[in-house]
């Protein structure tokens, strides 16, 4: 009997879990999406994201490229608790990583110890920016909105008034270390969209 009871808490451990990342969905940021031109939420950039491994994975070989997928579903769940903080903002950085750090522990700790102990580590580990599959993950995360801004007449860049030397100097160091040989292209996506005059500072 203890073995079914046990069961069931695990489970209902799980579907706690998976209710509360629900809230996902309703966490704007501040990218728009290409055809709608509305504010995606945090749950779409992930997948979005998921899907940019699966597609570009091959540009990166040798990589674990289940755990990148996994650590970019889990990377931004923190934002439930802590909402988005946008690039070009202006933010503390360390109070943020306190706020994201006990939103972390409070939402991976719904799930029974195990996978608890399993979400957080790939939740850091995208954080820390130690390994080649989080460099990878983390520069997926740079490229995505780098991609949606020149596809919406300059999206955020144009909002914040950014130049085309601030895009390249705060998109380049990411992009570049996660994925070298990537860059040239980026760039030059970068340069056709001020020279198309769709953004200026």
């Amino acid at each position: 009997m203890d073995d079914v009871n046990d069961h069931a808490s695990a489970l209902a451990r799980r579907f706690a879990f998976l209710a509360e990342i629900d809230g996902l969905k309703a966490v704007l940021r501040q990218n728009r999406t290409v055809g709608e031109r509305r504010r995606e939420n945090s749950a779409e950039h992930s997948w979005h994201l998921a899907m940019f491994a699966l597609v570009l994975g091959d540009l990166a070989p040798g990589l674990d490229l289940g755990r990148v997928v996994a650590m970019l579903l889990v990377h931004d769940i923190v934002e439930v608790d802590a909402g988005d903080v946008p690039i070009h903002g202006a933010y503390d950085a360390a109070a943020l990583a306190l706020v994201e750090a006990a939103a972390a522990e409070r939402i991976f700790g719904l799930l029974p110890a195990a996978q608890r102990d399993l979400f957080l580590g790939l939740w850091r580990e995208f954080e820390m920016v130690e390994t080649a599959e989080a460099r990878f993950a983390k520069a997926l995360d740079r490229l995505q909105p780098l991609l949606l801004n020149t596809l919406t007449e300059g999206g955020t860049w144009a909002e914040n008034g950014l130049t085309e030397a601030q895009v390249l100097a705060r998109y380049r160091p990411v992009i570049e270390r996660g994925v070298p040989g990537l860059w040239p292209f980026v760039e030059a996506m970068v340069r056709r969209h001020y020279q198309g005059g769709a953004a200026t500072a």
